[in-house]
Protein backbone atom coordinates (compact mmCIF):
# COMPACT_ATOMS: atom_id res chain seq x y z
CA UNK A 1 0.00 0.00 0.00
CA UNK A 2 1.17 3.56 -1.36
CA UNK A 3 1.63 6.64 0.85
CA UNK A 4 -1.04 8.16 -1.26
CA UNK A 5 -3.62 5.52 -0.76
CA UNK A 6 -2.65 5.42 2.88
CA UNK A 7 -3.41 9.26 3.08
CA UNK A 8 -6.08 10.32 0.44
CA UNK A 9 -9.07 9.48 2.80
CA UNK A 10 -8.00 11.24 5.52
CA UNK A 11 -7.03 14.05 3.22
CA UNK A 12 -10.42 13.98 1.58
CA UNK A 13 -12.24 13.98 4.64
CA UNK A 14 -10.10 17.13 6.01
CA UNK A 15 -10.93 18.93 3.06
CA UNK A 16 -14.49 18.39 2.92
CA UNK A 17 -14.64 19.01 6.78
CA UNK A 18 -12.88 22.56 5.95
CA UNK A 19 -15.42 23.34 3.05
CA UNK A 20 -17.97 22.74 5.41
CA UNK A 21 -16.58 25.21 8.01
CA UNK A 22 -16.64 27.58 5.72
CA UNK A 23 -20.28 27.70 5.56
CA UNK A 24 -19.67 28.04 9.61
CA UNK A 25 -17.46 30.97 9.83
CA UNK A 26 -18.98 33.36 7.47
CA UNK A 27 -22.53 32.66 9.25
CA UNK A 28 -20.33 33.04 12.51
CA UNK A 29 -19.35 36.16 11.10
CA UNK A 30 -22.46 37.63 9.90
CA UNK A 31 -23.90 37.13 13.02
CA UNK A 32 -21.08 38.55 15.56
CA UNK A 33 -20.83 41.27 13.37
CA UNK A 34 -24.94 41.73 12.97
CA UNK A 35 -25.03 42.36 16.56
CA UNK A 36 -22.65 44.49 17.22
CA UNK A 37 -23.94 47.01 14.77
CA UNK A 38 -27.27 46.57 15.59
CA UNK A 39 -27.20 46.90 18.98
CA UNK A 40 -24.87 50.52 18.43
CA UNK A 41 -27.98 51.91 15.96
CA UNK A 42 -30.62 50.77 19.13
CA UNK A 43 -28.30 52.84 21.29
CA UNK A 44 -28.29 55.53 18.80
CA UNK A 45 -32.43 55.95 18.54
CA UNK A 46 -32.23 55.42 22.63
CA UNK A 47 -30.76 57.86 23.30
CA UNK A 48 -31.60 60.39 19.59
CA UNK A 49 -30.86 63.47 21.32
CA UNK A 50 -27.58 62.72 22.94
CA UNK A 51 -26.68 60.83 19.11
CA UNK A 52 -27.03 64.01 17.67
CA UNK A 53 -25.41 66.25 20.51
CA UNK A 54 -22.28 63.40 19.89
CA UNK A 55 -22.37 63.78 15.84
CA UNK A 56 -22.23 67.76 16.34
CA UNK A 57 -19.21 67.90 19.13
CA UNK A 58 -17.31 64.64 19.35
CA UNK A 59 -17.36 62.42 16.04
CA UNK A 60 -15.59 64.81 12.99
CA UNK A 61 -17.44 63.54 10.06
CA UNK A 62 -16.02 65.06 6.83
CA UNK A 63 -17.98 66.50 4.62
CA UNK A 64 -21.21 66.01 5.65
CA UNK A 65 -23.00 67.60 8.29
CA UNK A 66 -23.78 66.50 11.94
CA UNK A 67 -27.18 65.75 11.45
CA UNK A 68 -27.23 63.54 8.48
CA UNK A 69 -24.43 61.84 9.51
CA UNK A 70 -26.11 60.88 12.58
CA UNK A 71 -29.09 59.61 10.01
CA UNK A 72 -26.93 57.86 7.72
CA UNK A 73 -25.20 56.08 10.59
CA UNK A 74 -28.27 54.78 12.35
CA UNK A 75 -29.97 53.85 9.90
CA UNK A 76 -26.77 51.70 8.45
CA UNK A 77 -26.54 50.32 11.68
CA UNK A 78 -30.39 48.59 11.91
CA UNK A 79 -30.68 47.83 8.62
CA UNK A 80 -27.30 46.37 6.99
CA UNK A 81 -27.02 43.85 10.00
CA UNK A 82 -30.56 42.57 9.27
CA UNK A 83 -29.10 41.72 5.64
CA UNK A 84 -26.41 40.28 6.91
CA UNK A 85 -28.13 37.73 9.36
CA UNK A 86 -30.62 37.47 6.21
CA UNK A 87 -27.78 37.19 4.19
CA UNK A 88 -29.28 39.18 1.32
CA UNK A 89 -27.07 41.23 -0.62
CA UNK A 90 -24.50 39.94 2.44
CA UNK A 91 -21.74 41.64 -0.04
CA UNK A 92 -23.44 45.02 -0.17
CA UNK A 93 -24.18 45.25 3.46
CA UNK A 94 -20.58 44.04 4.24
CA UNK A 95 -19.09 46.94 2.47
CA UNK A 96 -21.57 49.33 3.79
CA UNK A 97 -20.54 48.35 7.37
CA UNK A 98 -16.45 48.40 6.52
CA UNK A 99 -17.16 52.03 5.11
CA UNK A 100 -19.21 52.99 8.38
CA UNK A 101 -16.68 51.18 11.02
CA UNK A 102 -13.54 53.14 9.03
CA UNK A 103 -15.49 56.14 9.24
CA UNK A 104 -16.31 55.94 12.79
CA UNK A 105 -12.44 54.75 13.95
CA UNK A 106 -11.26 57.96 12.26
CA UNK A 107 -13.80 60.57 13.07
CA UNK A 108 -13.74 59.77 16.70
CA UNK A 109 -10.50 61.56 18.00
CA UNK A 110 -10.84 59.78 21.74
CA UNK A 111 -11.06 56.42 20.35
CA UNK A 112 -8.88 54.01 22.96
CA UNK A 113 -6.33 51.21 21.43
CA UNK A 114 -8.67 49.20 23.21
CA UNK A 115 -11.67 50.66 20.95
CA UNK A 116 -9.07 50.82 17.53
CA UNK A 117 -8.18 46.88 17.61
CA UNK A 118 -11.72 46.17 17.95
CA UNK A 119 -12.57 48.44 14.70
CA UNK A 120 -9.54 46.32 13.11
CA UNK A 121 -11.12 42.88 14.22
CA UNK A 122 -14.42 44.17 12.94
CA UNK A 123 -12.74 45.14 9.57
CA UNK A 124 -11.19 42.08 8.88
CA UNK A 125 -14.37 39.97 9.32
CA UNK A 126 -16.10 42.25 7.01
CA UNK A 127 -13.54 42.21 4.54
CA UNK A 128 -14.09 38.00 4.44
CA UNK A 129 -17.50 38.81 3.87
CA UNK A 130 -17.04 41.38 1.63
CA UNK A 131 -14.15 39.13 -0.62
CA UNK A 132 -15.66 35.53 -0.10
CA UNK A 133 -19.38 36.20 0.11
CA UNK A 134 -22.14 35.23 3.01
CA UNK A 135 -21.18 31.35 2.53
CA UNK A 136 -24.10 28.81 1.76
CA UNK A 137 -26.56 29.31 4.67
CA UNK A 138 -27.43 32.92 3.52
CA UNK A 139 -30.32 33.90 0.54
CA UNK A 140 -27.36 35.65 -1.86
CA UNK A 141 -26.72 31.67 -2.25
CA UNK A 142 -29.98 30.64 -2.84
CA UNK A 143 -31.08 33.17 -5.13
CA UNK A 144 -27.79 32.72 -6.96
CA UNK A 145 -27.84 28.79 -7.64
CA UNK A 146 -31.93 29.38 -8.91
CA UNK A 147 -30.44 32.10 -11.19
CA UNK A 148 -27.38 30.23 -12.04
CA UNK A 149 -25.31 32.92 -11.28
CA UNK A 150 -21.76 32.96 -9.25
CA UNK A 151 -22.06 34.27 -5.99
Amino acid sequence: MSLYSMLEKPIIFGVKGLNFSQVLVALGFRLFLAKVFFLSGLTKIKTWSSTLDLFAYEYAVPLISSVLAAYMATAAELILPVMLVLGLGSRFAAAGLFILNAVAAISYPDISPAGINDHYFWAAMLLVLVCYGPGKASVDYFIARKVNAPL
